[in-house]
């Protein structure tokens, strides 16, 4: 099924689908990091791929990304960003004080690797069983550049075919009280063909 085709009742399922996915993945990221996450889906948008830099504030922002493939049942792919300075925040958080004039060591990247094994884990656990499919992440790659940069290192990566995605944008941040709040934005681009498959198991009217 086309992109295009999706009407509002199904983006609306689609939708709450992701908002409970989500639940679960703020309690597993909560617990890695020993601070409360909240999230929520604000928007769930049909649009080219290489406007995605435009939602994070602009191509030239330096972003943190970990891309995943979805793999099982259904296949896309899924993409974690946070912004330069939430990322340091949350490293900070899992590693204590660090140099940051080094930009990304080695524990560094290993460890925003694992947040976004964790998150896409648990997101895609809770989907699965709520569907009833095999939905799994594959190895988590990183890449840290501005975030136009970012998007066409996951568009080379992942080898994308068309420039339309299916993106459920996720806020997440930490307690308002907090200090340093923790945000950044959650993306999944289920391919075409796995649409068929989602709205299948929800039970969706389609053509």
């Amino acid at each position: 099924m086309p992109f295009r085709k999706l009407n509002d009742i199904q983006l609306d399922t689609l939708k709450e689908l992701s908002n409970i996915g989500m639940g679960h993945a703020a309690t597993a990221l909560s617990q890695m990091i020993g601070q409360t996450v909240r999230l929520s889906v604000p928007n769930i948008t049909i649009s080219e791929i290489s406007r995605v830099p435009d939602y994070l504030g602009g191509a030239e922002r330096l972003m943190a990304g970990v891309i995943l493939e979805i793999l099982g049942d259904a296949r896309g792919s899924i993409m974690l960003l946070f912004p330069q300075e939430c990322a340091d925040h949350l490293l900070d958080r899992l590693l204590g004080s660090r140099n940051k004039t080094q930009g990304m060591d080695e524990m560094a990247i290993s460890a925003l690797k694992e947040v976004g094994n964790i998150f896409a884990s648990a997101y895609l656990s809770a989907l699965g069983s709520l569907l009833n499919i095999t939905l799994i992440p594959s190895v988590p790659r990183l890449a840290y550049d501005m975030a136009g940069a970012v998007i066409d290192f996951m568009l080379i990566e992942l080898s994308r075919n068309g420039d339309l995605a299916l993106m459920v944008e996720t806020v997440f941040s930490g307690d308002p009280g907090q200090e340093h709040a923790i945000k950044g934005h959650f993306f999944l681009l289920p391919d075409p063909g796995s649409l068929e498959i989602f709205l299948n198991a929800i039970g969706a009217p389609h053509d």
